[in-house]
């Protein structure tokens, strides 16, 4: 009877945040100049969005890519009210989020360049894929090869490892994109007059190189983790299980916090995991829907085809809420842990 109770009250409860979510994304939906209902609020991320559809990316990528772009919207419409209040006028704000938009446009093959920058790092650039190779990086590979034959772990270890790999994997998918991104800026700022002179421009070309070697240290931080957890396995008291949220709790660490700071945010952290792993189980979910959604469709039965395709476009709404109130959290977590990590250093 008490469990009954406790997941009627869970159910409710999960409801009314939902409800609440969706009413915050739907009060204002926005219109466009003809009167079209569209996604978003600026016009170029519309059209970013219905490119990515036109290119029929798959259902998880695009959800992926719809979190991303509201993420973008966030950012955009935030820094048009600073600008108004007059607090970007070197423009760094600015340059930061025309660079981010066109990391996204680059992560989703969007920015009219073949993509040739698939995870390869300066030294790896003649590599050739072998038979065996998972993560498209020889260390990488090498390292994954050794602990998968070591004996040291379980297959739900095994399984945990491989996300950790995955993600740095990406991570370095994601520095090669922003250091691209950040060479063709300068190479077009070389050849236009900008606003930018001076200190100002120096400034910001400055904060470019800064944050691509910040980059390059997570990378390498990442990197040695890995090396140890492969040679030394999983600790019984290991904090966390999923990656993004053990690369927080690192960097958390490093920010000579208090002992009471760290315990407030590892509590923070594990309601986050909570979040990364419930946006997790509606990817999963999403992919089945729509696999089972293509094989009704190959049979043809219309009112089978209505329902699932129904139950497809609620799960992927549902999917990209979760994705962007996934991205917005690590979002408030990153900024907190370096904002409290600074406050410290300049005490």
């Amino acid at each position: 009877m008490k469990l009954q109770c406790f997941v009627t009250i869970l159910c409710l409860s999960v409801g009314v945040m939902a409800g609440k979510y969706s009413r915050e994304m739907n009060e204002h939906k926005p219109t466009s100049s003809d009167g079209k209902t569209v996604e978003f609020r600026i016009a170029k991320l519309n059209q970013a969005w219905e490119k990515a559809i036109r290119m029929q990316l798959s259902p998880v990528r695009q959800a992926e890519l719809h979190s991303d772009l509201k993420i973008q919207e966030k950012d955009e419409l935030q820094w048009k009210k600073t600008k108004v209040e007059g607090l970007d006028e070197n423009g760094e704000k600015e340059a930061q989020l025309r660079r981010n938009f066109n990391v996204i446009l680059a992560k989703y093959g969007m920015d009219g360049k073949r993509d040739t920058r698939s995870l390869e790092s300066n030294s790896l650039k003649d590599h050739d894929a072998k038979e065996g190779d998972t993560f498209d990086d020889p260390r990488l590979d090498k390292l994954w090869n050794k602990a998968k034959t070591s004996g040291k772990f379980s297959e739900e270890e095994l399984l945990s490892l491989k996300r950790e790999f995955q993600h740095h994997k990406d991570k370095i998918h994601e520095y090669n994109i922003v250091m691209d991104t950040v060479s063709r800026t300068e190479e077009i700022h070389k050849n236009v007059v900008s606003p930018l002179e001076g200190q100002d421009k120096e400034h910001v070309l400055h904060q470019k190189h800064t944050e691509l070697k910040q980059k390059m240290r997570d990378l390498n931080q990442g990197f040695e983790r890995l090396r140890k957890l492969s040679h030394e396995g999983f600790s019984e008291d290991s904090e966390f299980r999923e990656p993004r949220v053990i690369e927080l709790w690192e960097a958390a660490k490093r920010a000579n916090l208090s002992a009471d700071e760290l315990d407030s945010l590892k509590e923070e952290l594990r309601h986050f995991e909570t979040k990364v792993e419930k946006h997790s189980h509606y990817q999963e979910q999403l992919e089945l829907s729509h696999q089972k959604l293509l094989h009704v469709e190959a049979l043809g039965d219309q009112e089978h085809i209505e329902r699932n395709k129904d139950k497809y476009n609620t799960l992927a709404e549902k999917t990209r809420e979760m994705g962007y109130k996934m991205k917005k959290h690590m979002q408030d977590l990153t900024n907190k842990i370096s904002r409290q990590g600074l406050n410290h250093n300049e005490l």
